[in-house]
């Protein structure tokens, strides 16, 4: 199903009977990657999941956006389809749409996979330092510019401009403080060989939120697909 929010055509499912679950996938991903947690939920919840702008089968945002732009848009969906204090799941990106949606919005429980939060101060490569030098000098801006499409990470050299902005924009945010606003029942699950989102960036986030609790499982950035019958039960505990 197709809606406008915001002058941006947003692609959503919405299936199953219950209280609200609403997905919230990664960056990169789309609507098929949180269907392997909706399906089986789908028997006791309704299931709503969207193509996040710039992502599916939903259109790219007219502009860079920000954390908040997006948040804007899961606030008009979910006034849209008269979602009433849904359980939020997110993954990675989704997961920090879902922090800071959840900082002020009303939500029953939430659920956060692999979703960096804390931005760690962390020497950057030496190719990203280089880089960084050449866009400094004096004939070699453009030079740094074309460099970006070889020594970028493998999200930014995939997107198109308004998403490289927006992937910049997004990562480096830190949601600390949003985080810590959260009262509502937290639960982060991490993979233990998580690359993209350490385990030491979940116990950080634990310790920061009200009523948050970490179970770490066998699994990369990926975990909650990688041991799905696992991530399932604990989730039917949890919800």
């Amino acid at each position: 199903m197709k809606t406008n929010i915001r002058g941006v055509s947003v692609n959503y499912i919405q299936y199953g009977e219950g209280d609200d679950i609403l997905l919230l996938h990664g960056w990169g991903q789309n609507i098929e990657m949180m269907k392997f947690l909706g399906d089986p939920l789908s028997t006791r919840f309704r299931i709503t999941i969207l193509d996040f702008p710039g992502f599916g089968e939903s259109e790219e945002p007219p502009r860079p956006w920000t954390i908040t732009d997006y948040v804007l848009v899961v606030e008009d969906l979910v006034k849209q389809l008269n979602i009433k204090r849904p359980i939020v799941m997110g993954h990675s990106f989704g997961g920090r749409v879902a922090i800071k949606y959840s900082s002020n919005h009303p939500i029953e429980k939430l659920v956060l996979f692999g979703s960096p939060c804390i931005r760690l101060q962390q020497e950057l490569p030496l190719s990203t330092r280089i880089l960084k030098k050449l866009k400094t000098l004096p004939g070699l801006d453009k030079f740094g510019e074309y460099m970006k499409k070889y020594i970028g990470s493998r999200d930014y050299k995939a997107a198109s401009p308004v998403m490289r902005q927006t992937l910049v924009e997004v990562v480096n945010e830190d949601l600390s403080s949003f985080a810590k606003q959260i009262e509502e029942p937290t639960l982060l699950i991490w993979g233990d060989n998580d690359m993209e989102a350490p385990v030491e960036e979940a116990k950080l986030l634990e310790n920061i939120m009200v009523d948050a609790a970490l179970i770490v499982i066998p699994g990369t950035h990926y975990a909650y697909i990688e041991s799905l019958p696992r991530v399932l039960s604990i989730l039917s505990n949890f919800i």
